[in-house]
């Protein structure tokens, strides 16, 4: 299967060159994800990592897959003091699938970002 690129249709995608995932055979890789929904982002960490999750969801089902698909997670945190409650969603989310994961605390490109999520999922 040739690459795939999909879009979750963010103008930022095309401004930055990037897509929201790149599907490559059985490997489905989704870039770094945010809270932010139809221009808009939540004031909470939880709140965001969970807007983050559905717009990954949405990417990986474009692509055939799942969660129970991911093999790696990659979560980028501005608060360290936030781990707890993102990883609580993780743990939620990730339910029996238990990918490999790193957690990273870093500055984001915005302010208003509290949590970025990025995973990469190899098809069954």
């Amino acid at each position: 299967m040739a690459r795939r690129l999909i879009s979750s249709g963010s103008p930022f995608e095309e401004v930055a060159g990037y897509s929201r995932a790149v599907q490559d055979g059985k490997w489905v890789f989704v870039s770094g994800t945010s809270g932010f929904a139809n221009g808009k982002i939540a004031d909470d960490v939880e709140s965001q990592a969970e807007q983050a999750f559905d717009t990954i969801v949405a990417a990986l089902a474009e692509a055939g897959a799942t969660l129970a698909d991911v093999v790696r997670v990659r979560l980028y945190l501005t608060d360290a003091g936030d781990f707890e409650k993102v990883a609580k969603i993780c743990g939620r989310r990730f339910q029996g699938v238990k990918p490999a994961n790193t957690t990273i605390a870093c500055q984001l490109v915005d302010p208003r970002m509290k949590v970025e999520i990025e995973v990469t999922a190899r098809k069954g």
